[in-house]
């Protein structure tokens, strides 16, 4: 898994948000300054950041008389250190598999304490070949350390369920500190150890003296977590100024009175940037975000959005396996009442209850989190029909059969992995099942403009996610497909169109300061559907002969 990685790190561009997220790591390492891109938590610039410590990197001044605004900023990390962009876009990936490694590991560590070490190889083989793993292990988001934070979590409490101490107890805290630093939505794991602690509190089997103990862990386990947060964020302590209260006012309107004094409230406690960043994805949930769906289209999303994502993005053999290993598993607790399973099943289907109230359904990726519980459970499955004197021989031949269907999925989605879809999609393009980063996420400009030197092109007319930044560290003068207002239409060879382009979903909803309908907007590029293309790269992005 990891030298398909870095070997497709090699070859690929960023990504839409590592244009963002990279130089806010930068800023982070260097000067300590979390407020880039507060909207995620810091783990993930921390680990990018890494490997910038060591790096002279220079910042050209700002224009004179020009407002320096946090954007700029971010941009100036690129624009400033050109001739690096691509040793600081290999280098800060770099952890991002390293932990993607350690995800690994800790499925295995996990599945072989409660099912044995050949349920544990199976697992972390699942976790290892399947393409949206390999896809986002590599990439510099929140989405895999969103993963590790979450399966951490439930080890951890699992370890401290088993012999409850004041170590355990600890460690604890720090687990529920690290998945918060990971991704916001991770603080779904403090409502759920809330409710582990009032259980053990309200056991009627529970001495006094015991309970006692018991309230005096979940402190400690508080003093963890804070002490984890207000780490990550360098002890930082600026002040809670009217445009954060502003934003919490935006994110819960019918209750801004009570949100804004528990601002203030918490702020001697955690980071300001942690507290805002909440309320900043509260208010981005609550607006939704445009999205496609077999074809349908909304702001706020669907229910069933992740399970359909789910159903295309993965493997046939492991969706197959999943579904299976998941009624195993609810049988053989129901049968023999082996708490184990509900390690398996009890994660993963609150986080699935919790994802699916999403209103924000632009990847797959966001499911992650539930992919080592379902890798798990089908490397128990396997292992039990491995072990099954019964059906060993079936076993071994399923096990074998499902693995070399796997490989060959793994084959035929190397190295674009970012943008695979099973059989099931097959006949029709990527883009009229799903939108944004399941489709595209700009990560094939290199390609692209390797594809438009080689015809001796040095411009391209485009609709590609983050193409304004990249194709100019890899010699191609981008020239916005939607020229301004009442300017002539520019006279270039190739356009290229990006697949959650043509599928609409990602197009502004005002061009030249024209405010579009819907229905204008996810079908102002509906020409470019109906041809053909001289050239896919990558998948993802559709390139035409705009004239001979």
């Amino acid at each position: 898994m990891a030298g398909i990685q870095v070997a497709v790190i090699t070859r690929k561009s960023l990504t839409t948000d590592e244009i963002v997220m990279i130089p806010a790591a930068y800023y982070y390492v260097k000067t300590g300054d979390p407020r880039f891109i507060r909207e995620h938590p810091p783990l993930s610039k921390i680990l990018a950041g890494m490997p910038l410590i060591l790096t002279r990197l220079r910042l050209d001044p700002p224009p004179a008389d020009v407002q320096d605004t946090d954007w700029d900023r971010l941009m100036r990390v690129w624009t400033s250190n050109r001739g690096k962009f691509e040793e600081i876009s290999f280098t800060t990936r770099m952890p991002a598999i390293g932990l993607t490694v350690a995800l690994g590991l800790l499925i295995f560590i996990f599945a072989r304490e409660m099912f044995g070490a050949r349920a544990a190889v199976l697992a972390v083989a699942l976790f290892s070949l399947e393409p949206t793993v390999l896809a986002h292990g590599r990439v510099v988001q929140t989405d895999i350390p969103a993963a590790f934070g979450f399966l951490l979590f439930f080890y951890v409490l699992r370890r401290y369920l088993k012999g409850p101490t004041w170590s355990t107890a600890l460690a604890l805290g720090l687990a529920v500190g690290l998945a918060a630093i990971t991704k916001f939505s991770m603080l779904l794991v403090i409502p759920i150890l809330g409710v582990v602690f009032v259980w053990l509190l309200c056991r009627s089997t529970h001495p006094q003296g015991r309970r006692i103990v018991t309230a005096a862990h979940a402190g400690v386990a508080a003093l963890g977590f804070l002490l984890l947060v207000n780490a990550a964020y360098l002890f930082s302590r600026s002040p809670v100024i009217g445009s954060d209260l502003e934003l919490v006012t935006q994110a819960v309107p019918s209750f801004a009175g009570i949100a804004t004094t528990a601002v203030r409230m918490l702020s001697p406690f955690l980071p300001t940037d942690f507290i805002i960043g909440i309320f900043w994805q509260i208010k981005h949930n609550a607006e939704g975000h445009p999205a496609s769906l077999l074809g349908a289209y909304s702001r706020y999303g669907w229910w069933y959005y992740f399970p359909v994502a789910f159903a295309l993005k993965t493997t046939i053999p492991f969706l197959i396996l999943s579904m299976a290993s998941l009624v195993s598993s609810v049988v053989e607790f129901a049968r023999r009442r082996d708490r184990r399973y509900l390690w398996l099943l009890v994660p993963f289907g609150v986080y699935t209850v919790f994802v699916m109230t999403s209103q924000i359904d632009i990847g797959v990726r966001y499911y992650l989190p539930a992919f080592p519980f379902l890798c798990m459970a089908g490397g128990v499955a396997l292992d039990s029909l491995v072990r099954s004197e019964r059906m060993r021989r079936m076993g071994i031949a399923v096990t074998l059969v499902l693995f070399a269907w796997v490989g060959i999925e793994v084959i035929r989605a190397y190295p674009d992995e970012m943008v695979y879809m099973n059989e099931f999609t097959a006949g029709s393009p990527s883009w009229e099942y799903l939108s944004d980063s399941n489709v595209e996420w700009g990560d094939d400009v290199k390609e692209l403009a390797a594809y438009l030197r080689e015809r001796g092109e040095t411009r391209v007319r485009s609709a590609v996610l983050s193409g304004y930044l990249t194709f100019r560290f890899y010699g191609i003068e981008h020239v916005d497909f939607l020229p301004a207002e009442d300017a002539p239409v520019p006279k270039i060879r190739y356009i290229a169109i990006g697949a959650a382009f043509l599928n609409g979903s990602v197009v502004p909803n005002r061009i030249n300061g024209r405010a579009l309908s819907e229905e204008e907007r996810v079908n102002l590029l509906d020409q470019y559907r109906h041809r053909t293309p001289e050239k896919i790269i990558g998948r993802s992005i559709y390139v035409f002969r705009d004239f001979e």
